[in-house]
């Protein structure tokens, strides 16, 4: 079976960090690009960050930018995502997912994880 499992959600202050991971299974993990997602209350699912198959390109949105750093290990079938200097409209689940493509829309992710809850204090 197909399993993508984020993990490392918590609570944490303003300005702090958090190291998300994804761990994936039951597909060739190598040759998908793998995103970062996340969905606050009310809010539509958007993409923060994306990383390429095997080159190391990557994306991040304006709003992550310079925050947020994203990396794999193919060997370990693992995708990262260092949070750094946190605020509260961080807050949300914080999903990953796999596309064939390099691809920003959610519609474009063929398998996608269960969610990791990150809350940012005041």
């Amino acid at each position: 079976d197909v399993q993508l499992q984020a993990s490392g959600g918590g609570l944490v202050q303003a300005g702090g960090s958090l190291r998300l991971s994804c761990a994936a299974s039951g597909f060739t993990f190598a040759h998908y690009a793998i995103a970062w997602f996340r969905q606050a209350p009310g809010k539509e699912r958007e993409i923060i960050s994306l990383i390429s198959r095997n080159d190391g390109n990557t994306y991040y949105d304006d709003s992550v930018k310079g925050r947020f750093t994203i990396s794999r290990d193919n060997a370990k079938n693992m995708v990262y995502l260092q949070m750094n200097s946190l605020k509260p409209e961080d807050t949300a689940v914080y999903y990953c997912a796999a596309s064939w493509l390099w691809a920003v829309a959610a519609a474009n992710y063929n398998y996608w994880g269960q969610g990791t809850l990150v809350t940012v204090s005041s």
